[in-house]
């Protein structure tokens, strides 16, 4: 699939949405992906998981990503590579996350990270943390969305199945604010 093919997937089935947002930041953009979006079609779900997969398909053992839309991540893209999926939850302190629920992990795991949508990264980070003090190796990051247009560097082999680089802006240097532009909180 190319970059067209899946914008236009995502735009198709509602998750790529193009107007005046209110992002969790409180700062505005004109694009929107909504990652629920995704994940409630599983043959785009599936679609996606499997590129995931062909790009570290013989460089992993694990595949883990973070509550919640990565429990589904690594579910599908394990299944694609017949591998077996953990998820990496927050810590009881919210500092963090863990392999709770007797997930094993451990020294010679090569572990394949996937998550949804890339923003800043934390989520990612954190489970690159848990599998570190577990011991095992990071075998690289699969996204299903990189909105940063591939500013975030990890340190390991990164794949996104779509790179977008949307813009954001303050709410008092909005362009769409000042010509009317209804807002449309996310």
């Amino acid at each position: 699939m190319t970059t067209t093919d899946i914008e236009a997937l995502l735009e198709a089935r509602g998750a790529l949405l193009r107007g005046h947002f209110q992002l969790a930041s409180g700062r505005h953009a004109d694009t929107y992906i909504e990652k629920f979006r995704i994940l409630q079609w599983p043959d785009v779900t599936s679609k996606l998981c499997e590129l995931v997969a062909d790009r570290f398909r013989g460089e992993t053992n694990l595949v883990a990503g973070p509550t919640t839309g990565g429990v589904i991540l690594a579910y599908e893209t394990a299944r694609h590579l017949g591998l077996r999926s953990i998820i990496a939850e927050r810590k009881e302190d919210g500092e963090g996350r863990e392999f709770k629920r007797g997930f094993e992990v451990g020294p010679g795991d090569r572990v394949l990270i996937v998550d949804d949508i890339l923003t800043t990264g934390g989520s990612v980070r954190d489970v690159i943390a848990a599998v570190r003090e577990r011991g095992a190796e990071v075998a690289g990051i699969g996204m299903l969305v990189d909105r940063t247009g591939g500013r975030v560097d990890f340190g390991v082999p990164f794949f996104a199945c779509l790179t977008v680089d949307i813009a954001s802006w303050r709410p008092e240097e909005c362009a769409l604010c000042e010509q009317g532009v209804e807002l449309v909180v996310t």
